[in-house]
């Protein structure tokens, strides 16, 4: 017999990979709940209960209903912020901060669900520098990195490394002319470095000299590892140039890619490494939220089984 709990999935309504996540739970039966909390409270309720038995309640969807007390897992992707147009600027700044803290602490505290990953422990895995710091900490090889607002900290850092690159610590939607944009990594010197670093953090690494990328994407216990080749300083910044093919990891790194994900209370990581010259991986980031479907359909290998599996708790 099928287990009914349910799986709750909050996300955007324009979700590819939720999408292919979702369809594969169906097919094993699994009940679904989709939901983004950007449509609370317009078309998302919440009743909940903290009662001497712990949380107990309900949200409720134009569609669906999950009784709180019995999700089986939770899969956060990337929801739409809470939004109060209607409001006056102050009275929305209220209502954002109740909903997060009420809807958002509600989500946050499930009991017996297995969260992929916890909203909570995904903040804590978006700041780079306690990334990089944690990767250290793991085993892995982190090049040189400089997080600070001195220019001529800057400016010596660069100079102590024959090439150096600079990389957002985050990457908000920046729009031109109306279009979403990205601020790029890109390769400084020391001549590039002026006063203008002094208004906000900045990030200075020493860069790789790199054959290769690797993004590997761990699912609980599984692990996926895919080298693209494309000559390109950020590989995100042209896909038709991707050439991708699964690889088998190094002595060591399938040990440390779980000993980071235990040290942020992760069970879904999209890590990328360069591959320097000598075939030693370099720890760049991991993103608690990252892509990972595009590969599936570029390589075959079947992460969405395994993320399905880990949702229903097969494995």
């Amino acid at each position: 017999m099928t287990d009914p709990r349910p799986v709750l999935v909050v996300t955007s309504l324009h979700d590819p990979t939720a999408d292919v996540v979702i369809d594969e739970l169906h097919e094993r039966d699994i009940p679904v709940v989709r939901l983004d909390s950007g449509d609370f409270p317009a078309s998302l309720s919440v009743e909940a209960e903290i009662t001497p038995h712990g949380l107990q309640g309900r949200l409720q969807t134009p569609s669906r209903a999950a009784d709180l007390s019995r999700v089986r897992a939770l899969y956060y992707r990337r929801p739409t912020g809470f939004a109060f147009p209607h409001l006056s600027e102050q009275d929305a700044r209220f209502a954002v901060t109740q909903a997060r803290y009420g809807l958002g602490g509600v989500l946050a505290a499930l009991p017996g669900c297995l969260y992929v990953n916890h909203p909570h422990r995904i903040g804590d895995a978006e700041f780079k520098p306690a990334g990089l710091a944690a990767a250290v900490e793991a085993g892995f090889w982190v090049p040189p990195t400089l997080i600070t607002s001195c220019p001529d900290a800057a400016r010596a850092f660069v100079k102590r490394h024959d090439a150096v690159i600079y990389k957002p610590l985050y990457n908000p939607v920046y729009l031109i002319d109306g279009v979403s944009s990205v601020v790029k990594i890109a390769e400084v010197g020391a001549e590039d470095i002026d006063e203008g670093v002094a208004g906000t953090a900045h990030l200075f690494q020493r860069r790789v000299r790199k054959v290769a990328d690797t993004r590997v994407t761990v699912i609980g216990s599984r692990t996926f590892c895919v080298r693209i080749d494309s000559g390109l300083l950020d590989w995100r910044t042209d896909y038709s140039r991707l050439r991708y093919t699964p690889v088998e990891p190094p002595q060591g790194i399938e040990a440390a890619l779980h000993r980071y994900l235990h040290h942020f209370g992760l069970v879904f990581g999209a890590f990328d490494f360069c591959v320097g010259e000598d075939g030693q991986w370099w720890f760049m980031e991991c993103n608690p939220s990252g892509q990972w479907y595009w590969l599936e359909s570029e390589t075959g290998l079947p992460m969405c089984a395994a993320l399905a599996d880990l949702l229903e708790r097969a494995s």
